[in-house]
């Protein structure tokens, strides 16, 4: 092949799920091509008959399947404490606010985190990492938002950071300072809204601590005034936005996000056909959370078909946290996202893949298999994508590669 060098890494012998729209197969599959990788970056894809046998270092990959790396857009990581009992609560008839206001709920684990060291929370999270990444995944965001505070958001921020410096993963960083009101701001919720935009979000955006904030706009957690002004607040430093709305109920979450571009709209369920507009015209992509659906024991979906039908990108992520989704398979949310939203399976995949790299910013580098994208992949014991939204259970990955280089 012209052009190629002694420092390539050559992939061959392989089935290639590409996720690049602009080949016309399901799941832009190629057969008898090789990958080629220099420098951490995919440098083309082309037919096996035309590589030069003396030029680079050649893998031959025995016939398996090769997708980019999986994505998961939503997770909530870094936390102190166990919800478990509470859960058993919950099955056992008590409600959701008895438990709250017995000193259960999201403050719960913000008084765990609060109280955990911050080496104590990165080996919990170290744990959780590791779940991920066994299934695939190079590639997912963090949020703080059980801390509540300047020092507390800002350990959970620095935990993702050393995450991301010991680890062969790529880690984006997010502030949900407005998670929920803190029990020491109990009925003073445009306070506590002034000290997240007057000190927790400059101090730490001054810091490096993150690349986007998000809010939870919802009956539980802050009104769309209240979620303006964090947006605001963020829009004036030039950080992007993304939102928790219509998890619950419709108060026009979407369209907010949609008026300030935000990267993403995440849960949706109660998400309207002015939403579904508004996506589609500021190019926020839905993020689907199924794990937090079937945890919860939801009945109302997401209108994925109106989704669809506008062209709006819907990504798919686990939502790992300890209240509502303690899932930390990324291959679960894909069955759930089928099996419980619609979604075909290639839906599922291009929801952990491209579009997934496009809810973190990350479209024109991330998620899929083409010339100038990371090389970032995932390597399975397997012929087909669908397998492992198939078969959650089971896990066929081969190998994991991030950067070109393989990991253990």
């Amino acid at each position: 092949m012209s052009g190629q060098h002694d420092t390539d890494i050559i992939w061959h012998n392989a089935r290639f799920a590409t996720f690049d729209p602009n080949r016309a197969e399901p799941y832009g599959l190629v057969d008898d091509h090789a990958l080629l990788v220099r420098d951490g970056k995919i440098i083309a894809i082309v037919p096996e008959s035309t590589l030069s046998s003396d030029k680079g270092k050649h893998i031959d990959l025995g016939g398996r399947l090769v997708t980019p790396g999986l994505i998961d857009c939503h997770t909530h990581l870094v936390f102190g404490g166990s919800r478990a009992q509470e859960w058993e609560q919950r099955l056992n008839g008590v409600s959701y606010q008895t438990i709250s206001a017995n000193g259960g709920g999201i403050n719960a684990t913000v008084q765990a985190t609060r109280q955990a060291s911050e080496e104590t929370l990165l080996q919990l999270a170290q744990q959780r990492l590791e779940r991920l990444t066994r299934e695939g995944v190079t590639l997912l965001e963090i949020k703080s938002g059980y801390g509540l505070d300047a020092e507390n958001e800002r350990k959970m921020l620095r935990v993702a950071q050393r995450l991301a410096e010991q680890n062969a993963v790529e880690i984006s960083p997010t502030l949900l300072a407005a998670h929920a009101v803190p029990a020491d701001y109990k009925g003073r919720a445009d306070d506590y809204i002034t000290l997240v935009c007057e000190q927790i979000l400059p101090e730490l955006w001054q810091e490096g601590l993150f690349e986007s904030v998000d809010a939870f706009c919802e009956n539980v957690g802050f009104t769309p005034e209240q979620t303006e002004r964090v947006f605001v607040a963020a829009e004036c430093l030039g950080i992007p936005v993304k939102g928790h709305v219509e998890q619950l109920s419709s108060l026009g979450g979407a369209e907010l996000v949609s008026r300030y571009h935000g990267l993403s709209a995440d849960h949706i369920e109660y998400l309207t056909a002015e939403g579904v507009a508004a996506m589609a015209q500021s190019g926020t992509v839905a993020v689907l959370l199924p794990g937090a659906f079937y945890f919860l024991n939801e009945t109302q979906k997401p209108p994925v078909a109106e989704l669809r039908r506008l062209g709006v990108p819907m990504a798919v992520a686990t939502d790992y946290n300890p209240g509502t989704s303690p899932f930390a398979s990324i291959h679960l949310a894909m069955n759930m996202a089928c099996v419980k939203f619609g979604l075909t399976p290639e839906e599922a995949w291009q929801g952990v893949t491209r579009h997934a790299a496009s809810a973190l910013g990350r479209g024109k580098t991330h998620g899929q298999l083409a010339p100038g994208f990371v090389a970032d992949l995932a390597i399975w014991d397997a012929q087909h994508p669908v397998e492992m939204v198939y078969e959650p259970g089971r896990n066929p990955l081969w190998k994991r590669i991030f950067r070109g280089e393989e990991q253990a």
